[in-house]
């Protein structure tokens, strides 16, 4: 048999990649002592609250009771100067209808402190000329009046029905024994009472005077801090609104001024060639009642009218067909060419609102009545109606 010859081993030679070297561990964290404050709560007393009472009737009365009374105190603050409040508004509107005079100077080049001085001096002299043209033949007319008024109750006894109530109840002869000069001025409140009611008209003047002329020269100023307060995505917008209803207002006011004087002047020159006692006063008074809308011009043509019917019939019937005829001419001629820039309103809008205008306030309502329609109009044409086309 034949001997295994034992073979030494191969070694085989691996092809093994060297281990990673090893990282040094980290050192330990060092120990941080961690103050815990130990809050203890204890239980309420009387237990645990509920939730809020958001919906309590209790809480609902009581706010709608403070919201009650927070809108009576201020309507009653509102009720007490509710006079300075009205004399704002017509500083304002005044303000805003003489705006464009002041423009229409700056454009020529006067700096815009001279054009506000230059045109409040202008309206002042016509407000003193017009009142000081009103009050003389008012007041010599009125003591008149009172001195004749007895006189005039003895004519009453010329009609026989008259004269037969007064024989069967005296009605004549005590109303005699009332009307005289001096119970007449007890009624109207005697002297002291007419000093009273002269110093606060001449108050509320200058205080209406004085405004003005402040709104005026802060006119752009007080303008650009209303549109601040409009959130800034919408003020671009708010101010070409805004813009359009003072250009319009203010043409409105403007040229309601401008016909008002051109009817003034007019009625002055027709009075002066017929002979109509106070010619000037009455011609104030045609001005004064043109500037109310629709109604306004009527008014004043039939005080005048019945002034010279006073004179003589010729007279009256001048002044009825020169009246009649001015209303042809202003209607179709001054008044087109004169608002052609400004606010155009329905008439049947235009009644509406001097009617509202006289029932809130007075004189005032009728006179800035047709603009404030005008800048509802517009806005329910700019804003309300793309609004509810675009649902």
């Amino acid at each position: 048999m034949q001997e295994e010859v034992a073979r030494p081993p191969v070694e085989e030679q691996a092809t093994a990649e060297p281990a990673p070297p090893r990282q040094p561990a980290p050192a330990p964290a060092p120990d941080v002592a961690v103050d815990v404050d130990i809050v203890v709560v204890e239980a309420p007393r009387f237990g645990k609250p509920g939730p809020p009472m958001r919906r309590s009737p209790l809480i609902i009365g009581l706010t709608a009771g403070l919201g009650l009374l927070l809108a009576y105190s201020a309507y009653l603050a509102v009720q007490n100067v509710r006079s300075i409040l009205m004399l704002i508004f017509i500083a304002m509107f005044l303000a805003i209808g003489l705006n464009p005079a002041v423009v229409r100077l700056t454009k020529w080049g006067v700096p815009r402190g001279l054009a506000v001085a230059a045109v409040g001096i202008g309206s002042m002299l016509l407000l003193c000329g017009g009142i000081f043209a009103l009050i003389p033949p008012l007041v010599q007319q009125t003591g008149e009046l009172v001195e004749n008024l007895p006189g005039y109750i003895d004519n009453l006894r010329r009609n026989d029905q008259l004269n037969k109530l007064n024989e069967d109840y005296q009605l004549l002869d005590q109303l005699k024994h009332v009307a005289t000069a001096g119970n007449v001025t007890k009624a109207l409140g005697g002297v002291w009472g007419g000093v009273q009611v002269a110093f606060s008209a001449l108050f509320n003047i200058l205080t209406v005077v004085v405004l003005t002329l402040y709104f005026m020269a802060a006119f752009n100023r007080l303008k650009e801090g209303g549109y601040r307060l409009v959130p800034a995505s919408r003020r671009e917008r708010v101010r070409l609104l805004g813009d359009e209803i003072l250009t319009k207002v203010g043409a409105y006011l403007g040229g309601a001024l401008a016909i008002a004087v051109v009817a003034g002047l007019s009625s002055f020159v027709f009075l002066l060639i017929v002979g109509v006692a106070y010619p000037y006063a009455l011609a104030v008074l045609v001005a004064i009642t043109d500037l109310i809308p629709q109604i306004g011009a009527t008014i004043g043509a039939v005080v005048v009218s019945v002034v010279g019917f006073a004179t003589s019939i010729k007279v009256g019937i001048a002044c009825v067909i020169f009246f009649i005829i001015y209303q042809q001419v202003e209607n179709y001629l001054i008044y087109p060419n004169v608002m052609r820039r400004a606010v155009k309103v329905t008439d049947l809008a235009a009644i509406l609102s001097v009617l509202l205008g006289v029932a809130l306030l007075g004189v005032v309502g009728a006179l800035i009545a047709i603009p404030v329609v005008a800048a509802v109009q517009l806005i329910v044409r700019e804003v309300v109606i793309p609004r509810q086309d675009s649902r």
